[in-house]
């Protein structure tokens, strides 16, 4: 058979494998309301920038009119400085997410390569590297990370460096583990038979068949990574005032929670419908993934 056509059956092998999957994932409806609100605020953190003039009305104070109730000219009222609080929440998304999705996207690369070198060399290699990571794992990861911020400075690099490196030990201890069950596999042994290098095997063959729980922990620590940006800017770690952050708006709010509830209301909310839809979303790829549940 010619190359051409292993290519063309390998490209429609990896289609139907995609369709699979997603056929799957369509029966969770669990997963699909998590997908759609994901994909709803997606869009929310494309276009606050069209909906919203930011300097305007996003940071800009209009002190004649603090702290009036959600209405039809501000849906969900104005806080304490007279900035529309639904506005700062359009915005705040770019940063919540904008700073998860990138810290959770280094520490992937970053987890990835450790754990996928642990697992495929073994021995020392793989000593050394876990029983590194096991010590990072001792501290948990919301003191890891206010301990680095609190170090380097308040900032959004210091910020997205102290999750990165808080992320780093799950994502290598899911790497390996995935990359010791394809590790001694057939295709693998061929590959070394026919003088493919190390890196090119791990590449090109240990990693995409180990795709399947990296996507699920990829997902599913995007939402954890939300709840900690939040956690460290409500501590005032974090995106520093007058930036919209969901975590610095429930901070700002809280003297005024008694009597102006709707301050931290609704930037609480989107945390919580945020993370339960990533979460939603993680256990219906698991599924979707997992052979057994086929």
């Amino acid at each position: 058979m010619s190359k051409g056509n292993n290519n063309a059956a390998t490209s429609a092998k990896k289609r139907g494998q995609m369709y699979d999957v997603w056929r799957h994932l369509k029966r969770n409806k669990g997963a699909m309301l998590g997908l759609a609100i994901v994909v709803l605020l997606i869009l929310m953190v494309a276009f606050a920038g069209i909906i919203y003039d930011y300097e305007d009305v996003v940071i800009k104070q209009d002190i004649p009119n603090r702290l009036q109730s959600p209405s039809a000219a501000h849906p969900f009222g104005t806080d304490e400085m007279g900035r529309d609080i639904m506005a700062r929440i359009f915005h705040g998304a770019r940063m919540s997410l904008g700073i998860s999705v990138v810290a959770v996207c280094f520490s992937l690369v970053v987890g990835g390569i450790l754990g996928a070198s642990a697992g495929f060399f073994g021995g020392t290699v793989d000593m050394v590297i876990m029983r590194t990571m096991d010590i990072l794992l001792a501290v948990p990861n919301i003191l890891l990370a206010i301990t680095i911020v609190a170090a380097l400075g308040a900032s959004n690099f210091n910020l997205i460096l102290a999750l990165t490196i808080s992320s780093v030990p799950g994502f290598s201890r899911i790497v390996r583990g995935a990359v010791l069950t394809v590790r001694d596999s057939e295709y693998i042994e061929a590959a070394r038979a026919i003088g493919a290098k190390n890196g090119r095997i791990i590449l090109s063959h240990v990693i995409p068949n180990c795709i399947g729980p990296i996507l699920v922990q990829t997902t599913l620590n995007v939402g954890g990574t939300i709840l900690s940006t939040a956690g460290l800017s409500f501590l005032g770690l974090g995106v520093q005032a007058p930036r919209p952050e969901w975590g610095g708006m429930l901070s700002s709010g809280r003297t005024y929670i008694r009597d102006y509830s709707y301050i931290t209301m609704f930037p609480g909310c989107m945390i919580m419908i945020t993370i339960l839809s990533l979460n939603l979303l993680g256990d219906g790829l698991r599924d979707a993934l997992d052979p057994r549940l086929k």
